[in-house]
């Protein structure tokens, strides 16, 4: 128990897919996909992981200058991206942005996650591809 901490430091697929953390075997083929898949972090990815946030479950109509509206509130944003579709062009509902300074990141972090936005309820986080080991997308 003297190794528990709030926040994981290292990714563990059946942990995450486990409704509480316990499983020794993966339940589904979700489970096990992840647990043998290996990533590279996106090496095209620029900015200070440590700055940035992940904000997801994003009305598809949202755009980049709603965004910038609402979470500039928390303090100035750098960088702010909604992924888009590169065929299509449409929202993939979800975006990352990176504050200038790491209060404004924290506050945002705390303040913004469940916030709704046109009409839907986000979800904020701090970015983890970069930052978690043995992270992989899900």
């Amino acid at each position: 128990m003297s190794e528990w901490c709030p926040i994981a430091k290292q990714y563990d697929p059946l942990k995450a897919g486990s409704i509480d953390g316990t499983d020794v075997e993966p339940h589904d083929r979700a489970v096990w996909r992840a647990m043998c898949a290996r990533y590279k972090p996106n090496r095209g990815v620029v900015g200070d992981p440590l700055l940035t946030l992940f904000v997801s479950r994003l009305n598809p109509q949202t755009t980049e200058e709603k965004l910038h509206t609402v979470f500039s509130k928390y303090g100035d944003i750098k960088q702010l991206r909604l992924v888009r579709d590169a065929v299509t062009g449409f929202s993939k509902r979800y975006a990352f942005i990176e504050y200038k300074e790491e209060r404004s990141v924290t506050r945002a972090h705390r303040d913004a996650n469940k916030l709704v936005v046109d009409q839907h309820e986000v979800f904020v986080d701090f970015e983890q591809e970069r930052t978690l080991k043995g992270w992989v997308p899900r």
